[in-house]
Protein backbone atom coordinates (compact mmCIF):
# COMPACT_ATOMS: atom_id res chain seq x y z
CA UNK A 1 0.00 0.00 0.00
CA UNK A 2 1.27 3.31 -1.14
CA UNK A 3 1.80 5.95 1.53
CA UNK A 4 -1.39 8.01 0.37
CA UNK A 5 -3.08 4.98 0.34
CA UNK A 6 -2.15 4.33 4.05
CA UNK A 7 -2.65 7.52 4.95
CA UNK A 8 -6.60 7.01 3.65
CA UNK A 9 -6.90 4.04 5.40
CA UNK A 10 -5.43 5.16 9.21
CA UNK A 11 -8.08 8.08 9.05
CA UNK A 12 -10.87 5.64 7.42
CA UNK A 13 -10.28 3.64 10.77
CA UNK A 14 -10.66 6.78 12.93
CA UNK A 15 -13.52 7.83 11.27
CA UNK A 16 -15.04 3.98 11.82
CA UNK A 17 -14.19 4.18 15.18
CA UNK A 18 -15.60 7.38 16.13
CA UNK A 19 -18.91 6.95 13.84
CA UNK A 20 -19.40 3.50 15.93
CA UNK A 21 -18.82 5.27 19.22
CA UNK A 22 -21.20 8.03 17.77
CA UNK A 23 -23.59 5.12 17.03
CA UNK A 24 -23.33 2.87 20.43
CA UNK A 25 -22.09 5.13 23.11
CA UNK A 26 -22.39 8.98 22.00
CA UNK A 27 -22.67 10.43 25.44
CA UNK A 28 -19.62 9.01 26.79
CA UNK A 29 -17.59 10.70 23.78
CA UNK A 30 -19.32 14.43 24.59
CA UNK A 31 -19.01 13.95 27.90
CA UNK A 32 -14.70 12.97 27.36
CA UNK A 33 -14.05 16.10 25.32
CA UNK A 34 -16.69 18.33 27.58
CA UNK A 35 -19.90 18.76 25.39
CA UNK A 36 -22.81 18.57 26.31
CA UNK A 37 -24.45 15.62 26.76
CA UNK A 38 -28.10 14.76 24.13
CA UNK A 39 -30.92 12.27 23.89
CA UNK A 40 -31.30 13.56 20.42
CA UNK A 41 -30.95 11.77 17.72
CA UNK A 42 -28.69 13.66 15.50
CA UNK A 43 -25.66 12.41 17.09
CA UNK A 44 -26.14 9.05 16.10
CA UNK A 45 -27.39 10.35 12.55
CA UNK A 46 -23.75 12.09 12.74
CA UNK A 47 -22.00 8.67 13.38
CA UNK A 48 -24.05 6.52 11.28
CA UNK A 49 -22.83 9.26 8.33
CA UNK A 50 -19.03 8.73 9.41
CA UNK A 51 -19.64 5.10 9.39
CA UNK A 52 -20.78 5.42 5.88
CA UNK A 53 -18.14 7.95 4.59
CA UNK A 54 -15.75 5.77 6.37
CA UNK A 55 -16.18 3.13 3.83
CA UNK A 56 -15.36 5.07 0.91
CA UNK A 57 -12.16 5.80 2.73
CA UNK A 58 -11.64 2.10 3.06
CA UNK A 59 -12.78 0.72 0.16
CA UNK A 60 -10.27 3.26 -1.89
CA UNK A 61 -7.17 2.28 0.10
CA UNK A 62 -7.10 -0.85 -0.80
CA UNK A 63 -8.19 0.15 -4.60
CA UNK A 64 -5.97 3.48 -5.19
CA UNK A 65 -7.78 6.41 -6.97
CA UNK A 66 -5.41 9.46 -6.95
CA UNK A 67 -8.12 11.90 -7.57
CA UNK A 68 -9.86 10.64 -4.30
CA UNK A 69 -7.64 11.11 -2.36
CA UNK A 70 -6.60 14.64 -3.33
CA UNK A 71 -10.37 15.75 -2.96
CA UNK A 72 -10.23 14.06 0.98
CA UNK A 73 -7.29 16.38 1.12
CA UNK A 74 -9.39 19.76 0.38
CA UNK A 75 -12.43 18.44 2.34
CA UNK A 76 -10.60 17.89 5.43
CA UNK A 77 -8.39 20.78 5.71
CA UNK A 78 -11.75 22.52 4.86
CA UNK A 79 -12.98 21.20 8.04
CA UNK A 80 -10.85 23.14 10.65
CA UNK A 81 -12.28 26.37 8.51
CA UNK A 82 -16.09 25.32 9.19
CA UNK A 83 -15.37 24.35 12.62
CA UNK A 84 -13.23 27.58 13.62
CA UNK A 85 -16.04 29.60 11.75
CA UNK A 86 -18.79 27.97 14.36
CA UNK A 87 -16.94 28.38 17.76
CA UNK A 88 -15.75 32.17 16.59
CA UNK A 89 -20.32 32.57 15.95
CA UNK A 90 -19.96 30.94 19.78
CA UNK A 91 -22.28 28.23 17.91
CA UNK A 92 -19.82 25.35 19.01
CA UNK A 93 -17.08 24.83 22.18
CA UNK A 94 -13.16 25.36 21.29
CA UNK A 95 -12.75 21.99 22.44
CA UNK A 96 -14.70 20.89 18.62
CA UNK A 97 -11.01 22.48 17.08
CA UNK A 98 -9.64 19.21 18.45
CA UNK A 99 -11.02 17.30 15.86
CA UNK A 100 -10.69 19.52 12.98
CA UNK A 101 -6.75 19.30 14.10
CA UNK A 102 -7.23 15.93 12.94
CA UNK A 103 -8.61 16.28 10.75
CA UNK A 104 -6.32 18.68 8.97
CA UNK A 105 -3.10 16.21 10.50
CA UNK A 106 -4.80 13.47 8.29
CA UNK A 107 -4.97 16.23 5.39
CA UNK A 108 -1.37 17.15 5.69
CA UNK A 109 -0.76 13.18 5.54
CA UNK A 110 -2.26 12.56 2.47
CA UNK A 111 -1.17 15.64 0.47
CA UNK A 112 2.34 15.14 1.74
CA UNK A 113 1.92 11.36 0.36
CA UNK A 114 0.64 12.60 -2.47
CA UNK A 115 3.45 14.89 -3.58
CA UNK A 116 6.24 12.74 -2.23
CA UNK A 117 4.32 10.17 -5.46
CA UNK A 118 4.06 12.24 -7.92
CA UNK A 119 7.85 12.88 -8.29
Amino acid sequence: MCNSAKSVWYFGLYILVLGLTLVVTPNLLLTLVNLPVTAEVWIRVVGMLLIFLSVYYLYFARHPHPAFFRLTVYNRAAVILFFLVFVLLELAAPVLLMFAVVDLAGATWTWVALKGEES
